[in-house]
């Protein structure tokens, strides 16, 4: 049961919290990503993922790593960024990997048109004193796309092994 809580909870939640950090600050700290790499190793240790599957899945994310690194030397999109992709990636796998970056994609062209329009018109009074939204405002600032990531990989999760595993008769009620 505690590994189907671990499943249903631990990469949404991660996923989550990159996304909410990098609205509020611009920055998705290293430690999230390091905690999706470190939750995928034991998870799919304890679910007992064969060591191909598991190398495939490590191949998944160091491709999106160096792609996405890639993409960061050019300045298009951030460090933060690039690592949370590896990460979901890692926890897709080649399986889920396409469908992950179509839907990350098509979340992040919506975000930046949405935030250029918004960057448009001036920021309401009553809203002025927030920092992180004077921040996200600025038309200097960059696109929080550790959001786009996020909704697009809790978008593909419920389609992955890690959710179809769950024995959902431990969480029936009645």
């Amino acid at each position: 049961m505690i590994l189907d809580i671990a499943r249903l909870l631990l990469f949404p939640a991660l996923m989550a919290f990159a996304a909410a950090s990098d609205l509020f600050t611009m920055t998705i700290s290293n430690r999230v990503s390091l905690a999706l790499a470190a939750s995928f190793l034991a998870l799919a240790l304890m679910s007992g993922m064969p060591g191909s599957e598991m190398l495939a899945h490590l191949g998944a994310g160091a491709v999106v790593l160096v792609v996405a690194f890639g993409c960061f030397a050019m300045g298009w999109v951030g460090g933060g960024d690039a690592k949370i992709a590896a990460g979901a990636a890692l926890w897709f796998g080649f399986g889920h990997l396409l469908e992950y970056l179509l839907y990350a994609s098509l979340f992040g062209g919506a975000l930046t048109l949405l935030l250029l329009q918004f960057r448009q018109w001036p920021l309401p009074y009553q809203l002025a004193g927030q920092a992180w939204l004077i921040k996200l405002h600025a038309k200097e600032s960059g696109i929080p796309y550790g959001i786009a990531l996020a909704i697009g990989a809790l978008m593909i999760y419920p389609e992955t092994e890690w959710i179809k595993a769950v024995d959902l008769a431990h969480f029936a009620f009645g």
